[in-house]
């Protein structure tokens, strides 16, 4: 009886000290952090690679899809006239972090996440399901992106699956072709 007791006024006061117990509240940077993530992907969206260069920092370094590499913000733009302009056509999903941002310090976040970007690559229109991490800084009391690496899974990729598609057609179209020549040179009459 003395330990149902005991169990009794446990559980009694650390019910009576929940209403003590908040979550802590979240860090305004996030709230930043949201709207540089909101007008870089609205500038994206446009085309307007100008806008996208006011938030991203002078060095940034951004991976693509296609492993190439681009550095600083001339090499960014660089990029996207020769590449993005006539491939990217848009996002069926846009770059949504799975989490809120790790933030490091008052200066700088790591966010992850997926996005599910549209193409026209070979002629063909593609989706592309990737992954991306980015790297933020806070300059001047201004966030900016620092780093891009968007990736996808190579192993189940839209270009992997159409040169799988074109292999089993021309698998198919080669067999075809080897059972006529062999029927032909079957009704061949030997020579005397």
């Amino acid at each position: 009886m003395k330990r149902l007791s005991l169990l009794t006024a446990t559980c009694a006061l650390f019910l009576s000290a929940l209403p003590l117990v908040q979550a802590a509240p979240e860090d305004p940077a996030h709230n930043e952090l949201r709207a540089l993530r909101t007008q870089i992907i609205d500038a994206i969206t446009k085309g307007d690679i100008d806008a996208v260069l006011t938030h991203v920092h002078p060095k940034v370094v951004v991976t693509w899809q296609n492993a190439e590499v681009c550095r600083g913000a001339a090499g960014l733009k660089e990029f996207f006239e020769r590449m993005g302009r006539k491939s990217f056509k848009g996002y069926k999903v846009p770059p949504t972090p799975d989490d809120l941002t790790q933030l490091y310090g008052g200066d700088m976040g790591v966010s992850f996440g997926h996005v599910v970007g549209q193409y026209t690559l070979l002629g063909k229109e593609l989706e592309f399901k990737s992954r991306w991490t980015a790297t933020l800084v806070k300059e001047n009391g201004k966030w900016l992106l620092a780093s891009y690496h968007v990736w996808f899974n190579a192993l189940d990729s839209p270009l992997l699956n159409a040169a799988e598609k074109s292999l089993i057609w021309v698998a198919a179209g080669t067999g075809v072709l080897g059972v006529l020549i062999g029927v032909f040179l079957g009704r061949r009459k030997p020579a005397a």
